[in-house]
């Protein structure tokens, strides 16, 4: 399955949200969440739209596919 090439900042936090991360705080344009079980901390850059590459990397420390993104949003 193809990545999203259409999908915000924070379209990503609602879906990250849904799956039980929380937001912790904001350093400039990045939005800091957290999840204690199992333990990530995820940083999403608030950009009108994600490159590939930076939402990959989001995904990855995420533990979420593709496909569950697809699914979530």
């Amino acid at each position: 399955m193809a990545l999203p090439t259409d999908l915000s900042g924070r379209e990503l936090r609602r879906v990250l949200e849904r799956i039980g991360f929380v937001y912790q705080r904001q350093k400039g344009s990045h939005m800091i969440f957290r999840r204690d079980d199992p333990y990530a901390r995820v940083v999403i850059p608030d950009h009108k739209v994600l490159r590939p590459g930076t939402l990959r990397q989001i995904l990855n420390e995420a533990g979420l596919s593709v496909e569950q993104l697809t699914e979530l949003r």
